[in-house]
């Protein structure tokens, strides 16, 4: 028999990880507010428990896929938390994006409690997570990295032991990072190639052919052309990248002066109300401040 496992956070990209868990053949218990989500799982498999305490209290490896910091803290310390009835022994795997020094501290009181605990986060878009193929960076006690090895293995293909407590998650914000700045790049760019006369769609079939390439770009650009600004992760929820960033820059005195350049393009297009957007939108700022628009051009009929 598999080990036991509760998963919380069957957002979009939890669910798929949590049903790939499960056709692992991994018996799986959840806890979920919202009545589709519910359903989604149960027909699966899965079994839902009403509250996070007795999900934790009937799970040897707790699994979390939430949005921030505060929401990791809140189910393990806050008013309805789990941290006082998990047991020694039992491992909890936190694979959402939250900030790296955060992390370290929840590893040290969970350790203090003997309580293992894994930042792992996850790399991937939705079609990754659906096919079981994300790239996950997992820091703390290596022996408990092997442990639960299966369990990762489930729900991704590249999965990296990064070491200490934190190190997974900061290795996802390098990576993001290096998204980022690619993606402002892209804002920055593009528009100024349109303003001086260039064709949209050979600007960017040049540069995702040539030396310019980068996945920023490959996901980006046919969405710029369309003006298709809806689908993907929202640049506020990104943006969360960048000041994590920007902290480590101050707390460790590291300069970071490309990194806190893009920042700015950040600041704007949240500034003009995109948060809600991908980080496509981020082009319409300087999009308005160059009178241009990156679009494909449109046949007259």
């Amino acid at each position: 028999m598999k080990t036991k496992i509760g998963f919380v956070g069957l957002g979009t990209m939890g669910k798929w990880m949590a049903f790939n868990l499960m056709k692992a053949g991994f018996p799986l218990k959840f806890f979920a507010r919202r009545k589709e989500v519910v359903e989604q799982m149960t027909s699966q498999g899965g079994k839902a428990l009403p509250s996070l305490k007795e999900l934790a209290q009937e799970s040897t490896w707790v699994i979390f896929c939430l949005p921030d910091t505060e929401a990791v803290e809140a189910v393990l310390f806050g008013k309805d938390g789990i941290v006082d009835v998990l047991k020694p022994g039992q491992v909890v795997i936190d694979c959402g994006t939250i900030h790296p020094l955060s992390s370290r501290k929840i590893a040290a009181s969970l350790q203090g409690r003997g309580i293992p605990f894994l930042d792992a986060p996850i790399s991937g878009m939705e079609a990754r997570a659906k096919a079981g193929t994300l790239t996950i960076m997992v820091g703390g006690e290596e022996n408990v990295f092997h442990q639960v090895r299966p369990a990762l293995e489930a729900m991704g293909n590249t999965i990296i032991y990064a070491g200490a407590s934190g190190n997974g998650q900061m290795m996802k914000l390098i990576n993001q990072i290096m998204f980022n700045i690619h993606c402002a790049t892209i804002a920055e760019l593009l528009p100024m190639a349109i303003k001086m006369g260039l064709d949209p769609e050979q600007t960017c079939t040049v540069a995702r052919t040539g030396t310019g390439q980068c996945f920023a770009l490959d996901n980006f650009a046919p969405l710029i052309l369309e003006g298709n600004f809806g689908p993907g992760y929202p640049l506020a929820d990104a943006y969360k990248d960048m000041v994590h960033a920007a902290e480590i820059s101050s707390a460790h005195r590291i300069p970071l002066p490309v990194t806190a350049a893009a920042m700015v393009t950040y600041q704007m297009a949240l500034d003009m109300g995109l948060g809600r957007e991908n980080k496509g939108a981020m082009i319409k700022v300087w999009e308005k401040i160059l009178g241009v628009e990156v679009r494909k051009k449109r046949c007259r009929v």
